[in-house]
């Protein structure tokens, strides 16, 4: 008979079960952590760590403050649990790079702390705060005035603040504020990369306190204010790095700064209209885009009517409409827009056609006049403007989808025998896949063998680097006919296809052409890793991934490492990979 043995200490475990409990489930994956950091940073994330470089300030439930110390103090912020494991830190290294040390070292010290244990433990944000408690008003203000006077952007918030609270200061509020926006939005030549997240900040701070201002009994000043926001951010946009889309943001939030603004203070109507409507007309960058739509409610019937005048004036001022239009002639699509909105109140679809057909310089104008038409249940009328669009560029590239607008009009009114010649214009001027789909749909396998033959004719004779679309069209097409030893032969003769053409026949063919399949994808990973960003890695790696069914383990190991190696310096892209 076998007996266990108990020990003392289990023993003393069932007696009393606190003495043998588990250390705490870590509250990172470290794992994780290491594939998201990369290697190298993870390892000097550790080095901060060890060397107790990390203040932990907060370690709540779903968030975690703290301050890292090095040759400046950072301040970094994580979320998440587990796998999933996001932050932010102060450094350069993060905005730059993503995912840096400082951010390690901090998940690593909390792994450390249990979330019980840290409830009872005291923070240094916690003793700060009873400190701060035990002072009193006098001794804060002290103290508050006194951080006012080293810090200039907390004065100036403050100044604004207190005189915003008088009043009898509006005068004095507006200057300030105005010298505020002055400030904050001047460049002093060029903005770069490295200053406009500051930048940014400063001019949202100036325009945070105007949106305080818009819902009180300053609302007239935050009109007034915002308008000229808006204009000092349009001023500079030009000199400020643009590719964040930080100057466009500003431009939206001032934009709902004024409208908050004239839903309070409820300006002349009338006056507002003629503010506005230049504004929307002229403006450069669409900050008033579609504002009679969005400032109906404050306009009232006084102002939408004062802003038809305008339009209406405007209107009767333009040109006749020309076929191809001059290089300079005015764009009036936002007029049409405007009267079309009041059109619309009025149910006038007539007026609409109308407006849709002052302009049509392209294909693209017909194909927006037949839709309408169409949507408003005018189906003649819908093709006959169609029809006529493609009469007036045939001699040029047809516009596919005027012309499979056409197509499927006809069909759907039983006159395939129509559809089907404007189909093949198209297709034999331009050949496409969708063009093909709807040729096939109407004429059947003798369609299909008619497309194969012109387009075998046409990709034998075509040259290399002449944009000619035949070879990419038969390729296409033999592959949507699942017909892949042709399909393969017309790659091989038509050498420099991209991944569009050659990935989908490859994942198609993986069982019965594997070679030609697992070339293919080497080449196509190149390519995405060489295109880079998120798209082009995430690309890479699932072609990556199919490969891996396309030969032995062994083979595949050795392909990996050699990417690995090849491209070590490509961080993103090696996350991702693992």
């Amino acid at each position: 008979m076998w007996v266990k043995v108990v020990t003392a200490s289990e023993k003393a475990a069932v007696d009393d079960p606190t003495r043998m409990k588990a250390p705490p489930k870590p509250r990172f994956d470290v794992a994780a952590l290491r594939t998201q950091a990369g290697a190298k940073v993870f390892a000097r994330g550790e080095e901060y760590h060890r060397d107790g470089q990390v203040d932990l300030l907060s370690v709540e439930r779903d968030r975690v403050l703290a301050r890292v110390l090095g040759s400046e103090d950072y301040r970094t912020v994580l979320r998440g649990r587990g796998k999933k494991i996001r932050g932010e830190c102060s450094c350069p290294a993060f905005r730059d790079w993503g995912f840096c040390k400082h951010l390690v070292a901090t998940a690593l010290a909390t792994n450390e702390v249990a979330d019980e244990g840290w409830e009872k433990k005291t923070s240094i944000l916690d003793l700060i705060r009873a400190h701060l408690k035990q002072q009193g008003t006098d001794a804060l203000v002290e103290l508050v005035v006194e951080l006012a006077e080293r810090d200039t952007t907390l004065f100036r918030k403050l100044e604004i603040a207190a005189t915003a609270a008088s009043p009898s200061d509006a005068k004095r509020l507006e200057k300030q504020l105005r010298r505020a926006i002055d400030g904050a939005t001047r460049t002093g030549g060029f903005v770069g990369p490295d200053e406009v997240d500051a930048w940014a900040d400063d001019v949202g701070a100036a325009l945070a306190t105007i949106a305080q201002l818009a819902d009180g009994g300053h609302a007239a000043l935050a009109v007034e204010l915002a308008l000229h926001a808006i204009d000092r951010i349009e001023d500079a946009i030009e000199a400020i790095d643009e590719s964040g889309g930080h100057g466009h943001a500003l431009l939206e939030y001032a934009g709902d700064i004024h409208l908050a603004a004239c839903l309070a203070a409820k300006p002349d109507p009338v006056a507002l209209a003629r503010d506005l409507f230049p504004r929307q007309i002229h403006g450069q960058y669409d900050t008033f885009h579609r504002a009679v739509v969005r400032y109906d409610e404050a306009l009232g019937e006084a102002g939408l009517a004062e802003y038809r005048r305008l339009a209406l004036e405007a209107w009767e001022k333009l040109p006749p409409p020309a076929r191809k239009p001059e290089k300079n002639e005015k764009d009036p699509s936002v007029l049409v827009d405007i009267l079309d909105f009041f059109a619309e109140r009025d149910g006038d679809v007539e007026t609409r056609i109308a407006l849709r057909s002052r302009s049509l310089s392209t294909s693209s104008d017909y194909l927006t006049l037949a839709k309408f038409c169409l949507a408003e249940g005018r189906k003649e009328e819908a093709l006959r403007h169609a029809e006529e669009g493609l009469w007036m560029f045939e001699d040029g590239r047809p516009d596919e989808r005027l012309v499979l607008f056409v197509a499927d009009l006809l069909a759907k009114a039983g006159r395939k025998e129509d559809a089907a010649p404007a189909l093949w214009k198209a297709f034999e001027k331009a050949p496409s896949l969708d063009l093909y789909r709807h040729i096939r749909k109407l004429g059947g396998k003798a369609a299909r063998d008619r497309a194969l033959t012109y387009l075998e004719a046409k990709a034998a004779a075509s040259q290399p680097m002449t944009g000619d679309m035949a070879p990419a069209a038969f390729i296409q097409v033999l592959t949507e006919e699942k017909m892949y030893d042709a399909a393969w032969a017309a790659v091989r003769n038509h050498p420099g296809m991209g991944p569009s053409l050659t990935g989908p026949l490859a994942e198609a063919t993986e069982k019965t052409h594997p070679q030609e399949a697992l070339a293919t994808h080497a080449r196509n990973v190149e390519f995405q890793i060489a295109r880079g960003g998120g798209t082009g890695n995430r690309e890479a790696c699932r072609l990556i991934d199919r490969m891996a069914g396309l030969r032995d383990p062994t083979a595949q190991a050795q392909y990996v490492a050699t990417l690995k190696k090849r491209h070590r310096l490509k961080r993103n892209f090696l996350k991702l990979l693992g």
